[in-house]
């Protein structure tokens, strides 16, 4: 049965400045669609999110809503200046019976709704909109990076709530973890042509790496038969020439579509210079503790950094995650315990809050009026790791161009400005990389780059991130912040740090009583004896129990180096540690499964 159509856009084209960001658009929304919209930092994601919400007119084309259908839209910098409160903003338009919505919200988003709208931050604001959107609960929502601003708990009742509504969505995100939940359709916006798959972000990757592999096949064709073609022309003689004008109009023609073909845009040229080198212990922090008043933001807590560790700091909005960063490198003093630096230090640091970045300045005097990058009597010039460069030369190795090496600032997107704070960055050499939040706003793409780099880099990172995907992909230390004070060090990344407290059931626990609450009579029972919970915990530990064993395997293939305690008797201890801890999880899962199947037997 064919599914109502809820938005479409037909023969959709739109300029700016001349340029053409999209040309003959053509797509469909329809009742119940999940659609991940993915491209390249500047390709118009947002601009094409903002068509469908009715805010930005194309230059042609008609943009039709379905019959009673309401479109919500996240705006990414609300404005709050006619409100007094957060929750005011939110429950506007909604009738006041239905004001329950927006608390609930509130508490999953974590934002206090009578928080004055004077003193809330950005993040708040932003929160305050989702939850404002949420409530509202239109046919169709479009969602510009909801995670930015969330922390991990905040994104799991957002993903949560996003996979139990019945209303179509098309998402924007960053966040790969939160797009394979819960997509199952995919725009690709690629230089100005939107491409559609009936798959979710699961499959992207491979497709768009199929779509570009017989794109470079197909032009690799024409260049041969156009230089077959310009071999002919050149060689043949003036008779054979006159007399084959029209291969000679074919062999234009073809020149024209090859010039007329838009290069893909590459990946920035970014690059790690791991300076000279630290010593083995990087740092060292005893029984540090801190509080602000009242407020006990890290009880007594050890923690040793070797180099070459990737340590990743979780935890909730304000439990203290930078705070603790800022207490390892020296930056702020503990009210207790010592920390002891290594030698031969170079710290560079990468700040979610863009401080490092002034908005009045333009990209240019952002680099050139760097006091660490400017290179004497060259106005034109910045060091860069150890070399001088032109300013617009390195600016376009961040994939600037020339127009906006004069532009301000503020003009640039978030996903801009945090590739020109990694080029900032990225000139100096360092041999500690601190990571607040870099994730944020950057692309697929230079996500994978940026991945890699950590993995090549010879220095150490301390890394702080709500994207389970990329801790999971960079770190093998995971520090979680409670909230409470207590920061506790686990072995791996996100994945790791779930599995050995038994996250993933507890999890499932919150989830699926809603689901059966909500419509108790159609609650699987295939499997006698079993309550929803259990049965949807018997079919997830076999890839539980798989991934543990492999784990295992790989781990006691690493320690079964004779020469490892010798050589690294901290990888050793570490490993040996994370070797236990996944043995005593696997007997775990492997006892529960047991225990689940007899009951599902009886």
């Amino acid at each position: 049965m064919a599914r109502a159509p809820l938005l479409q856009l037909t023969d959709i084209s739109l300029t700016f400045g001349g340029n053409p960001v999209f040309e003959g658009l053509s797509l469909t929304i329809q009742q119940g669609d999940r659609v991940a919209l993915v491209g390249r930092n500047g390709s118009g994601k947002s601009t094409l999110m903002k068509v469908m919400a009715a805010l930005v007119e194309p230059d042609r084309g008609e943009v039709v809503l379905g019959a009673g259908t309401q479109v919500g839209y996240m705006e990414q910098d609300p404005d709050l200046s006619d409100f007094a409160t957060l929750g005011d903003f939110a429950r506007m338009g909604l009738p006041e019976t239905e004001g329950y919505r927006v608390e609930m919200a509130a508490e999953g988003l974590k934002f206090d709704p009578d928080r004055p709208v004077a003193t809330a931050s950005g993040g708040e604001r932003r929160r305050a909109a989702l939850a404002r959107l949420l409530a509202q609960a239109p046919e169709l929502m479009l969602l510009d990076e909801p995670t930015n601003h969330l922390d991990i708990e905040a994104i799991g009742w957002l993903e949560d709530h996003l996979k139990q509504t019945r209303a179509a969505y098309v998402l924007i995100s960053h966040d790969r973890a939160f797009l394979r939940a819960l997509t199952r359709a995919t725009l690709w916006i690629d230089r100005g042509e939107v491409r559609r798959q009936e798959k979710g972000f699961e499959g992207f990757e491979d497709w768009r790496e199929t779509v570009w592999a017989a794109e470079d096949d197909a032009r690799h064709k024409l260049d041969r038969k156009i230089k077959a073609e310009a071999r002919w022309a050149v060689e043949g003689i003036s008779a054979r020439r006159k007399r084959n004008q029209g291969r000679v109009r074919a062999l234009a023609a073809l020149r024209a579509e090859r010039s007329a073909q838009i290069r893909r845009q590459g990946t920035a040229a970014m690059a790690l210079d791991s300076g000279p080198q630290s010593g083995k212990k990087v740092i060292e922090a005893r029984g540090i503790a801190k509080a602000f008043g009242d407020r006990v933001i890290l009880r007594p807590f050890d923690l040793r950094v070797n180099r070459g560790d990737r340590i990743a700091f979780v935890g909730p909005n304000g439990a203290g995650k930078t705070t603790l960063i800022k207490m390892l490198t020296g930056e702020i003093a503990p009210d207790e315990g010592t920390v002891s630096l290594g030698t031969n230090l170079e710290i560079a640091v990468f700040d979610q809050a863009r401080a490092a970045l002034n908005p009045d300045q333009t990209l240019w005097e952002s680099l050139a009026g760097d006091t660490d990058m400017r290179v004497s009597g060259r106005a034109d010039q910045v060091m860069v790791r150890g070399q001088p460069k032109h300013v617009v030369a390195y600016l376009k190795d961040f994939l600037f161009d020339d127009a906006q090496a004069r532009a301000p600032v503020r003009s640039l997107s978030g996903g801009e400005k945090a590739r020109l704070l990694l080029a900032r960055l990225m000139a100096k050499p360092s041999n500690l990389l601190v990571m607040d939040e870099p994730t944020n706003d950057l692309d697929v793409e230079t996500l994978d780059l940026l991945q890699d780099l950590l993995g090549d880099y010879d220095g150490t990172v301390l890394l702080v991130s709500h994207d389970r995907d990329f801790i999971d992909r960079v770190a093998d230390t995971t520090v979680a912040m409670e909230g409470d004070g207590r920061a506790v060090t686990y072995a791996g990344g996100w994945s790791d740090y779930r599995a050995q407290r038994g996250e993933d059931a507890a999890v499932t626990q919150v989830t699926a009583p809603a689901k059966k609450a909500a419509a108790p009579e159609k609650a699987p029972a295939a499997r006698s004896g079993l309550s929803f919970t259990e049965k949807h915990r018997l079919d997830e530990l076999p890839a539980i129990i798989e991934r543990l064993e492999a784990e295992i395997g790989k781990l006691s293939e690493f320690l079964a180096d004779p020469d490892l305690y010798a050589t690294s008797p901290a990888k050793f201890e570490k490993a040996s540690t994370a070797l236990s801890e996944r043995q005593a999880a696997l007997a775990g899962a492997e006892e529960e499964w047991l225990l689940l199947e007899e009951k599902a037997a009886g």
